[in-house]
């Protein structure tokens, strides 16, 4: 169905071939899952599929793909549009219409389809992705994760014979991710529908591909094969077989379930020690306040980290990268250690929060304090109101009843040059943020924006982004190149309080860990962190607490290991490999091993 007879790209101005020597064959009825570090090109192999590489992008394709028989080199986008659906990383470049009902017939209009047929695939549709009661909804008044899956809703309806999707379960919660991705293999088994997706996030699709295509390196030919197989010499690979590599199972496991056969002589190996959360934490820890809800355990008396009981709010996971010290050094000066013999001041405040939005009650009675070093992540089901508690803090969303303060300041009602030192956004999406033509212009903006030392905010990128060069423009980065970007931006103002929404789209593992090493260092040197993500490993390998929204609701709140494990939703995968056990990370493991 799918053919790349030996392809390369290279764009304009650029030396070297983003992509290079991508010679394979993907299967009429398959489901085949493109994986790679961040910037190895892989959303320029998925372009290719669809024509908009090179007819849209520009550049030049070397070799031959073909498309149900159709030459993607002579053959324009729209005159493959009956037979290829895409989904891009954005979904807001997507849409074309306001409402989700006339979004999802707007393609089946552009082929012609009849009406009956329209509307008989429209409800098919709502129903599968779990979109009936949003129909009528205004696209942009819908959480990054509703968004997402209603632009992957508008290319289903057409019934195209190939799907391609770029980062598709990026901004869903686990249990719509789920959802999304049982559909997509009642298409390939039910219809024979071919599936070319790529994902960062594979624990959560790698059980779902026949096979796996690897991008090892920017321009490096890839390597295809059997899922296991690929993984087994993959520089990226979930924590299910991060556990499996460490105790050395072969072949490898994908699944919780067959990694769970497999585990009882490691746990016999981890019974000895505890695991570090049923430690006694010690004395002089700080003490947070109990949590907002009947639903949690009576919480240990402190806020640091389940992970470890040291004073230190960081948990030892994996060594961090070469770049996390000097980075750790741009923000010592002027920040005082946290003091482990009292209760640290609080960041932030929020009291009785209400905040509505037309019809919609986005939150109601909220109660959220945020202490100095502490970091937070906000978790709950799309649309459960974490980005509009998020805005509240940093002054986009005025409330509707109850109180926000930050910093003593009331966010919605102080200037934005005060506010930018006492709170910073980084917002779904990055380019909000972005507007100058090359890094290096971002980077001195915020410099002066910020009142920085010239240079902070290149320091920045330059730790979390390697090898990315002044001249690149922000757009010709990718996803989780340009979130980095927009990280160290929102960084240079060196901000108590950094609020994150959804920090890791975009992001492989390494890129994650460098992320991960940073914002530790941020919270040890004193600022509090506040992220709103799906991402439950994420959650499990840096958050001191956790706090779930339901319907605008905190429905409960406490330290990680507690509210993460007791849940089958939000249980990293370690967690649930090893239970009743209480680990969390393969960090973790390795370091009780060692």
């Amino acid at each position: 169905m799918i053919r790349f007879e030996d392809v390369s790209v290279t764009y304009e101005g650029v030396a070297e071939p983003t992509v290079r020597g991508v010679d394979f064959e993907v299967p009429e009825g398959e489901l085949v899952l493109l994986v790679g570090p961040s910037g190895v090109g892989k959303s320029t192999v998925l372009g290719a599929v669809s024509g908009l590489v090179p007819h849209f992008t520009g550049g030049t394709l070397r070799g031959r793909v073909t498309v149900a028989g159709r030459d993607t080199r002579t053959h324009q986008p729209r005159e493959l549009a009956d037979v290829v659906g895409t989904v891009g990383q954005d979904p807001l470049a997507h849409f074309v219409t306001d409402t989700v009902e006339e979004e999802l017939a707007y393609g089946m209009e552009s082929l012609g389809l009849a009406p009956e047929v329209m509307r008989r695939r429209v409800e098919e549709t709502l129903d599968l992705l779990g979109l009936a009661d949003l129909r009528d909804r205004p696209i942009a008044t819908l959480s990054g994760g509703q968004r997402q899956r209603v632009a992957i809703g508008s290319v289903l309806t057409p019934h195209p014979r190939v799907l391609v999707l770029d980062e598709p379960t990026s901004a869903l919660d686990p249990a719509a991710a789920e959802e999304v991705l049982a559909v997509l293999q009642r298409l390939v088994h039910d219809l024979g529908t071919t599936v070319l997706l790529a994902e960062h996030r594979l624990e959560r699709v790698i059980q779902y591909a026949d096979r796996v295509v690897l991008l090892p390196a920017p321009g490096a030919a890839p390597r295809h094969g059997d899922p296991a197989e690929v993984m087994a010499v993959s520089p990226v690979y979930p924590p299910v077989v991060g556990l499996g590599r460490l105790a050395g199972w072969s072949p490898l496991p994908l699944t919780v379930r067959d990694a769970r056969r497999r585990a009882a002589a490691l746990r016999d190996r981890l019974a000895t020690p505890r695991p570090p959360h049923d430690e006694e934490p010690p004395a002089t820890s700080p003490t947070p306040e109990p949590p907002t809800t009947p639903t949690s355990p009576a919480p240990e008396p402190t806020p640091s980290t389940p992970i470890s009981p040291a004073p230190e709010p960081a948990p030892p996971a994996s060594p961090a990268p070469p770049a996390f010290p000097s980075l750790r050094r741009l923000f010592r000066r002027g920040s005082a250690p946290l003091a482990a013999a009292s209760a640290p001041p609080r960041v932030a405040e929020v009291r009785g929060l209400g905040v509505r939005r037309g019809p919609v009650t986005a939150l109601r009675h909220v109660d959220l304090s945020v202490a100095r070093g502490e970091t937070v992540a906000l978790m709950g089901r799309n649309g459960a109101g974490k980005s509009t508690l998020l805005g509240s803090l940093v002054g986009l969303v005025e409330p509707t009843a109850g109180s926000v303060r930050v910093g003593g300041a009331v966010p919605h009602r102080t200037p934005p040059r005060e506010l930018v030192r006492r709170v910073g956004l980084v917002p779904q999406e990055p380019r909000d943020l972005l507007y100058a033509d090359t890094v290096a212009a971002e980077c001195a903006a915020a410099d002066r924006d910020a009142g920085a030392e010239p240079g902070t905010c290149r320091a920045l990128v330059s730790g979390l982004l390697p090898g990315i060069t002044d001249g690149t423009h922000p757009r010709d980065l990718s996803e989780g190149q340009r979130l980095a970007l927009a990280l160290a931006v929102v960084l240079a103002a060196r901000p108590p309080l950094l609020l994150l929404d959804e920090p890791t789209r975009g992001l492989d593992y390494a890129a994650k860990a460098r992320l991960v090493a940073v914002l530790r260092g941020l919270a040890a040197e004193g600022h509090a962190i506040v992220l709103a993500t799906h991402d439950v490993e994420l959650a499990a390998e840096l958050a001191h607490r956790v706090v779930l929204l339901a319907d605008g609701e905190v429905i409960a709140d406490g330290p990680t290991a507690e509210i993460v494990v007791s849940s089958p939703s939000f249980a990293p995968q370690v967690t649930k490999i090893l239970a009743p056990q209480r680990w969390l990370t393969v960090a973790e493991v390795r370091e009780a091993l060692a």
